[in-house]
């Protein structure tokens, strides 16, 4: 049977899906002593999810710089206190390997605010915003894609926390692991369904007129 994944996923029915959390080992990040470890660790891996949280500004002016950097595979998450560690020569290694695919969305952002705390050469980077639009999705949130393509809900409750915090509490590190995890799961899912052909795409408007 074919998987049925729509061009637009309808919000409105993410609130009643069962709730997806990073089940593997976390580990946090402080030093670079710590940074060097987990970079060694993590480019021997064949494939990484990655993202980037960022203290919110709740009034205008200037944004914060990148509090957290995330980095995964299936069953190990990272957590880079990107505030405390700047672009630390391991970061910067790990940030511009060519060798292990890393999987992120928007990825363009991303870049952006981690070169406002050091200069890199991006390396090897695959933006599920792009790869997703080749078999016909539009929608472009880590939430809606991944409600379409697994039926389970990420919840985004801790977004807007203090990611600056001295101490992160553990809500706070199970959906920062688990944004970079499920891009891997997002990934892996995206290839088997282009090579397979294993899917439907049916569109909104399809859906409205039933």
């Amino acid at each position: 049977m074919k998987k049925t994944i729509y061009n637009k996923y309808d919000k409105t029915r993410i609130a009643t899906l069962p709730r997806v959390l990073f089940e593997g080992r976390i580990v946090v990040v402080w030093t670079e002593r710590e940074a060097e470890k987990a970079v060694r660790f993590l480019l021997s891996q064949p494939v990484l999810g990655i993202d980037t949280e960022t203290r919110p500004n709740f009034r205008k002016g200037p944004m914060h710089q990148v509090a957290l950097l995330q980095v995964a595979c299936h069953d190990v998450c990272f957590l880079f206190r990107m505030n405390r560690l700047g672009m630390s020569p391991s970061v910067k290694r790990l940030l511009e390997d060519t060798t292990v695919p890393k999987i992120g969305l928007s990825l363009t952002d991303d870049m952006n605010q981690l070169h406002r705390l050091g200069d890199f050469e991006a390396g090897y980077f695959v933006d599920l915003q792009h790869h997703v639009k080749e078999i016909g999705v539009e929608d472009m949130s880590l939430q809606k894609l991944y409600a379409n393509f697994f039926g389970q809900k990420i919840s985004k409750r801790q977004q807007l926390t203090n990611w600056e915090a001295d101490v992160l509490n553990d809500h706070q590190k199970g959906y920062a692991a688990t944004d970079a995890w499920a891009c891997i799961m997002l990934y892996e899912e995206l290839m088997r369904l282009e090579q397979s052909g294993d899917y439907c795409l049916v569109k909104s408007e399809e859906v409205k007129s039933e």
